[in-house]
């Protein structure tokens, strides 16, 4: 496959809250383990809830706990036409993962899951949104992003 980038799309409701931790949790994941050259990673919303919004000051704080770097950004909506971009489309929710085709057309290729599915679990990762419990997510998000991680990399290998 030569030096193609893995790219990873995270995607929740509003791009706030879950989808922008995931973000940065796999952006410090891969830096971490010296491959950063190796991916392009981003996060959209299947809604227009929050577009142009900053990441949700409650996410930043749970981000800042665990020393995990990230950056001010403006929450977006996934865009016709990116699907063929993404390597993997990766769903908070159920509720996500049934959005996603309505915005970018049927997942041919398989590349949209949940993100928990990579860890093995068949569930949706915690809403804090709701819950205001951002711990919770993100346990969630990094059991998630550490299992995305190592079947990236071995895909590639």
């Amino acid at each position: 496959m030569g030096c193609r980038l893995i790219r990873i799309l995270f995607v929740c409701h509003g791009n706030i809250c879950r989808s922008p931790m995931a973000e940065f949790i796999m952006k410090d994941r891969v830096r971490q383990a010296g491959c950063e050259e190796k991916f392009l990673i981003a996060s959209a919303a299947t809604t227009t809830d929050d577009l142009g919004s900053d990441m949700y000051p409650l996410a930043k704080e749970e981000l800042r706990k665990h020393g995990i770097p990230f950056e001010r950004r403006q929450a977006r909506q996934l865009r016709r036409g990116e699907y063929g971009y993404w390597d993997y489309i990766v769903a908070m929710d159920g509720e996500n993962l049934a959005d996603i085709p309505e915005l970018l057309g049927p997942d041919t290729e398989h590349k949209v899951r949940l993100l928990l599915s990579f860890a093995g679990e068949n569930r949706p990762v915690s809403d804090p949104w709701y819950t205001r419990d951002f711990a919770a997510a993100y346990r969630d998000i990094s059991l998630g992003c550490e299992a995305l991680l190592e079947e990236a990399l071995r895909a590639r290998a």
